[in-house]
């Protein structure tokens, strides 16, 4: 053992020791790109990491300073076990990650605790660069959990952060570390130049950002869902629970007990929640809601967050008939997903991934768009009633996040027309049900609404669009009286020419049921307001209404919005748009600007859509769309090109045609001599450049390059008038290779 030690004990001596990095302004600006990670995993995933993370790091980095110049040996195999620990504990957290599809916040964990061990060792200029990428992926990383406005204000901080410490990691790179700068010339650069770069990054990201496609694809296929809810009660799948009536003790499960309606506080929330979530509703005078914001939305596509259906009309209004028909279903012990088998319909539909985060608590009734396929919940059942609506075995409550897979049928105008064309439903459908004393009177006003048409129409569908569309002309929305008893919402709808919103949408349910089309009343929410730069949809306790759905033989049903204000038919989806972004913000903008300039732009907003459209969706054509569009795109590359050189030759012309002959004369002689391989170094001068041209270049044109450049120096540093016509003829001659003899 001592002989090998006697070896081994050179070869340790003989490894070069660690050069330090001493810069101080470079550690603190490293330590705060971790520290804007670190934050932002914090505030996106809602989590607490950053409350040990961040000064444990800082206490860390601290460390590494003071001890930059010692081994360590000691410390760095305690810091080894360490992250033995935190690759154990990573990976007993990643089953039970991997059962909801979202390891993400697991791996960040993870890379944090591995990050905070690393600043107790941070001795290099390239552990620094480590630590600079761990705050890069961790921006990252929190950049596909955010889901407000805070990221993007530390993403500012980071790049602002960011610049000077590159421009730092450069000059340790180049080992210029300790040389000082002339102070002038360092606010120079701080307030000057890194301003400008900063500015000129942000607005190019910016840009590239809005000008993005957002493909078919583009979403993520990961679907996030919050952790598992254990419910130990039984399920009572036609109970519809709402917040401040009280919970059970099944909710108090879920929060941890200890809430207010334990002790039998019970708040009236009746100025908060959409009344029109029930087992019924009324449709009388209620009081206005006071805004508030209860979820957001990640969606490929914005459309009408469907809550539940009503089929049964009361007079003052709706309840479910068919509420005891409501089935459960359970899902598998080792995946959060529930198949949900869709009506069949023969449209083409569309795959659309929604994620819904719940901010403020709601009934157990879970909002999804149309025809859900796959629904990703953290309870282990889940119900279904007769109009395909949702819900769940607990209370949506603040912070629960779930996933639906939707397909969504496209709406194809002439295939629904044809397919509502003389279409037989049966008599006894409870999508036709009406009052008797109501029946014959309102059928007559529907008669005479629909003979007001210019052109007959024959298809119940578009029998729908015409009624919605003069409901939202002809009557308004106002203060509706509460209703006697006895006395029916729809007539004292007709006869007052409107009243609230929900009543446009009932009026124009019992229209159509009036002439034998099967429709229904549906609850749920508008798409809220987009944020482009989160890409979520923010949605309030005010975007609640109730619209009217028709059901059209063999495409299932859709939605028509008769309420004033809306448009007729709800955001669906439609054809491939991979710059809808761009769309919403220009729509943004529109409101700013004159009705003139708006038309104006719009239409060629129009045309650069439809042509951009056009060639991304060359790419979903196959192999031969795939040619197609590299044709295109190399044609168009080569036109770019012929375009940039043709612009650079005329700008050149027009800055040559500004100088006065001499300097012409010159400068014309440096273009030529370029192009055949001899350019000037921008720190050369004139009489430098004609000296290296005579190492180089032939006797005779050396000669005329060293004439041509002494009299440019003579004409502009000494005023001597040049021979130009004379130089012209030389230089003319030796370019040609024409020297003279």
């Amino acid at each position: 053992m001592k002989n090998w030690w006697q070896q081994f004990k050179p070869r340790i001596q003989v490894i070069p020791e660690i050069q330090p990095e001493d810069s101080i302004l470079f550690r603190v600006l490293a330590q705060s790109l971790v520290t804007i990670g670190i934050l932002a995993i914090d505030l996106a995933a809602e989590t607490h990491i950053g409350l040990w993370a961040i000064p444990l790091s800082a206490i860390g980095a601290s460390w590494s300073w003071y001890c930059r110049r010692k081994k360590n040996t000691g410390f760095k195999f305690l810091l080894a076990i360490a992250m033995m620990v935190a690759l154990l504990t990573f990976f007993s957290k990643l089953p039970t990650a991997w059962q909801t599809g979202d390891t993400r916040l697991v791996l960040a964990e993870f890379l944090i605790q591995v990050q905070v061990l690393h600043t107790f060792d941070l001795p290099r200029r390239k552990d620094l660069g480590y630590s600079m990428m761990i705050g890069l992926v961790l921006l990252s990383l929190a950049s596909t959990l955010s889901q407000t406005m805070l990221f993007g204000g530390l993403l500012v901080a980071f790049l602002a952060i960011a610049l000077p410490t590159l421009m730092l990691d450069y000059s340790s790179r180049l080992g210029v570390s300790d040389v000082k700068v002339d102070r002038s010339r360092l606010q120079k650069i701080t307030f000057g130049k890194l301003p400008m770069i900063f500015a000129i990054v942000v607005a190019l990201g910016l840009v590239f950002f809005l000008l993005m496609p957002r493909f078919p694809g583009y979403q993520l296929r990961m679907f996030p869902v919050s952790a598992p809810i254990t419910v130990q009660e039984r399920f009572d799948n036609q109970e519809i629970r709402t917040p401040g009536a009280g919970r059970s003790a099944l909710e108090s499960q879920v929060r941890g007990g200890g809430s207010s309606a334990q002790r039998g506080e019970v708040r009236d929330r009746s100025d908060e929640l959409y009344p029109g979530f029930g087992n019924s509703i009324s449709q009388n005078r209620r009081k206005p809601l006071k805004p508030r914001v209860i979820m957001r939305v990640r969606s490929q596509i914005e459309g009408f967050w469907r809550v539940m259906a009503f089929d049964r009309y009361t007079g003052q209004g709706w309840d479910v008939s068919r509420n005891a028909q409501t089935r459960t279903i359970k899902r598998t012990p080792w995946s959060y997903r529930f198949f949900l088998s869709p009506p069949v319909t023969m449209s083409e539909t569309k795959e659309v991934i929604q994620t819904f985060t719940i901010l403020s608590d709601l009934p157990n009734l879970i909002p999804a768009l149309s025809a859900p396929r796959e629904l990703y919940f953290p309870t282990d059942e889940i119900a279904i009633d007769t109009e395909f609506g949702l819900r769940s075995p607990v209370e949506l409550h603040s912070g629960m996040t779930y996933s639906v897979v939707s397909d969504v049928p496209y709406r194809n105008r002439t295939l629904l027309r044809l397919n509502s064309l003389k279409a037989k439903y049966p008599e006894n459908s409870p999508y036709l049900q009406l009052p008797t004393r109501l029946k014959q009177r309102l059928a007559e006003e529907t008669e005479r609404i629909l003979a007001t048409s210019e052109r007959p129409i024959d298809s119940d569908y578009e029998k729908a669009l015409y009624l919605g569309q003069y409901l939202k002309q002809r009557y308004r929305i106002q203060d509706f009286q509460e209703l006697k008893p006895g006395e029916d919402v729809v007539e004292a709808f007709l006869r007052n020419q409107g009243g609230d919103r929900d009543h446009f949408s009932t009026a124009l349910t019992l229209m159509l049921r009036s002439i034998g089309v099967p429709a229904r009343l549906v609850a749920g929410f508008a798409p809220g307001e987009f944020n482009p730069f989160t890409g979520l949809y923010i949605v309030r306790n005010t975007d609640a209404y109730a619209i009217t759905e028709i059901q059209v033989p063999r495409s299932g049903w859709f939605t028509i919005d008769p309420i004033p204000g809306h448009e007729l038919i709800p955001p669906s989806v439609e054809e491939y748009q991979p710059f809808s972004l761009v769309q919403r913000f220009w729509s943004w903008v529109a409101g700013w600007l004159p009705s003139p300039v708006t038309a104006w732009f719009a239409e060629i907003f129009k045309i650069v859509r439809t042509t951009l459209s056009g060639f991304f969706g060359l790419l979903n054509q196959g192999l031969s769309g795939f040619f197609q569009a590299s044709i295109i795109l190399f044609s168009l590359g080569f036109l770019g090109w012929l375009s940039v050189q043709g612009w650079q030759r005329w700008r050149q012309y027009q800055r040559m045609k500004r100088l006065r002959p001499m300097e012409r004369l010159y400068q014309n002689m440096l273009n030529q001599l370029a192009k055949q391989g001899f350019q000037k170094h921008s720190a050369e001068t004139p009489l430098e450049y004609a000296r290296q041209a005579k190492r180089t270049q032939q006797p005779d044109r050396a000669a005329v390059i060293e004439e041509v450049s002494q009299a440019y120096v003579s004409w502009r540093y000494g005023r001597v008038v040049p021979d130009l016509p004379e130089l012209q003829r030389k230089l003319k001659e030796v370019m040609k290779g024409r020297s003279r003899r």
